[in-house]
């Protein structure tokens, strides 16, 4: 069963789509988290979650304290439950802003004018590295200066190709999940 681990909307409950989805567990989402409020990157945070599955990422970081998400998500059912998960995770926290935005990462970041402090990017682990990093590259110039980005990979997976402009500033593995922590680059 996939939850909110903590905040407001502690231990809800999440729908998971039934097919076509890899919800990140609960392990790695108490570790990414703890990581992430300790860097104080939750509070207050504008939050992107690309590749949403459920929307888990992004609602945990709301019931964190997280000011806005953006959940992207193209498969139609998958969209469906992160609706869902909206709403139920809106009743908890009435305040936080929660979109689900029924398109492809590509597609959305092409047409948005906002920027975000904090970006989840979880894409299916057979997304080409190359797509990957044109994803990676429509996103940096609507990350704000001090944004975090956190992409999830399969560990058997190479690092990923990054785009000019965002650097790799730590990974770490669980079991048959990587994370990698990204950050804009800073101008010389």
């Amino acid at each position: 069963m996939t939850r909110i681990i903590a905040g407001l909307a502690g231990s809800l409950p999440l729908a998971v789509p039934d097919a076509g989805t890899r919800p990140t567990s609960d392990r790695v989402r108490e570790s990414l988290f703890a990581a992430l409020e300790s860097a104080d990157a939750i509070a207050d945070a504008a939050v992107l979650d690309l590749y949403a599955g459920s929307g888990a990422l992004g609602l945990e970081a709301v019931s964190r304290g997280a000011a806005a998400a953006d959940l992207v998500e193209k498969a139609p059912r998958a969209a469906a439950v992160a609706e869902r998960n909206v709403r139920a995770v809106s009743r908890a926290v009435p305040d936080a802003r929660v979109r689900v935005h029924r398109q492809s990462a590509e597609a959305f970041l092409r047409a948005v004018a906002g920027t975000w402090s904090l970006v989840f990017a979880d894409p299916p682990y057979d997304l080409a590295g190359d797509e990957l990093r044109g994803t990676l590259e429509l996103l940096v110039p609507r990350l704000s200066p001090d944004a975090l980005v956190v992409v999830e990979r399969a560990t058997r997976s190479p690092e990923p190709a990054l785009p000019d402009g965002l650097v790799v500033e730590r990974s770490k593995r669980y079991g048959d999940t990587t994370l990698w922590w990204l950050a804009p680059a800073t101008a010389p």
